[in-house]
């Protein structure tokens, strides 16, 4: 740089300031991997899982190849008719069942949430000015939300609790789970991951990561009850694991196998635990972490006789109308309704 002085002023010469290569200031990048990006920003491992399974699905479907970065490019390239053409081309493919297992069509729930993986990918490649389309024509397939609330009543959930050899550290820590699951309608989420410095148990309270919220974490109460036996558990693994350093980011529920002890439990783990015991119980009706939550807040709406707002503060529901599906399958109207029909043709 430059200057020359001209009487009252003083001109400035860049000179070379412009010349100079352009990525001595400004770092180049490669084509981005759009897919990956897009996953790094979901938080829960199994929304990552569940969004490259979907975004795989059609890239298998419709072209034969994996989501490769450069296909992927590929695919945001398009024009938007031609973007379109091909997602409805895949919506009617699952549809119709072709490429699917046995050949049967997909429900409109599975359909639905392909398209919104899809959507979010094209989103994001938009954002960063990789295509210039988006999909929000292409219209998701109606759908009931929540239809099946049915659960178990609590004489079958104690039968399952009672399954648990609690003199034993695997028993003690399934009947806890599976106490957590039912006393507070937890989602296998938010018991996975639980660690200590989630714990308040002079308080008795949790903190927990609900669903759509983000990093942030809210306080629930628990019961004095669980709250002993959760601080029995908690001690009685800690001598087993010998993790004495740095608790506060230790899992609460870990496994105890040989090959993994000490590893935090998955939310699969706690999907197995549930079946399990619910098998050792004589259940027939197919159970699962959710299944424990649904038999929970109808247990609930049945003592309470249909308190709403108590089950929506319990369940940490966003929204009531949810709660009035749950309390409609308990009170079986329909089947009343058919049965008083039937009646007058007697």
């Amino acid at each position: 740089m430059t200057t020359t002085n001209t009487g009252n002023s003083t001109i400035v010469h860049l000179d070379g300031c412009l010349s100079a290569p352009i990525n001595r200031h400004f770092t180049l990048y490669d084509d981005p991997d759009v897919l990956a990006e897009l996953l790094s920003e979901k938080r829960s491992p199994n929304t990552q899982r569940a969004y490259l399974k979907d975004i795989t699905d059609f890239f298998r479907s419709m072209t034969g190849l994996q989501p490769t970065p450069d296909a992927v490019l590929e695919f945001l390239h398009l024009e938007e008719k031609q973007a379109v053409s091909v997602v409805l081309k895949y919506k009617t493919k699952m549809r119709r069942g072709e490429g699917c297992p046995k050949g049967r069509p997909l429900s409109e729930a599975t359909i639905n949430r392909r398209l919104a993986s899809l959507k979010a990918l094209v989103e994001k490649g938009r954002a960063k000015g990789l295509c210039s389309y988006h999909l929000s024509d292409i219209k998701c397939d109606p759908q009931e939300k929540y239809r099946d609330t049915s659960g178990v009543d609590v004489s079958t959930f104690k039968r399952i609790l009672n399954q648990c050899d609690r003199t034993t550290l695997q028993g003690l820590r399934d009947y806890v789970i599976l106490r957590l699951l039912w006393e507070n309608a937890l989602r296998r989420d938010e018991l996975c991951s639980l660690n200590f410095e989630h714990l308040f148990l002079g308080e008795r309270k949790l903190s927990i990561r609900g669903k759509g919220k983000g990093n942030t974490r809210v306080l629930i109460d628990i019961s004095d009850a669980i709250c002993d036996i959760l601080q029995s558990w908690l001690t009685l693994s800690q001598a087993v694991t010998r993790s004495k350093d740095d608790l506060g980011s230790f899992p609460v529920f870990i496994a105890l196998d040989r090959n993994s002890i000490g590893d935090r439990l998955s939310g699969e783990a706690i999907r197995r635990i549930v079946v399990k015991y619910s098998q050792k119980a004589g259940v027939t009706k197919t159970m699962s972490p959710h299944r424990c939550r649904h038999s929970a807040i109808t247990a609930y709406l049945d003592a309470s006789d249909g308190d709403i707002r108590g089950a929506q503060a319990f369940s940490r529901h966003k929204d009531a109308r949810t709660l009035s599906i749950y309390d409609d399958n308990r009170h079986q109207r329909q089947k009343h309704v058919t049965n008083a029909l039937a009646d007058m043709l007697d």
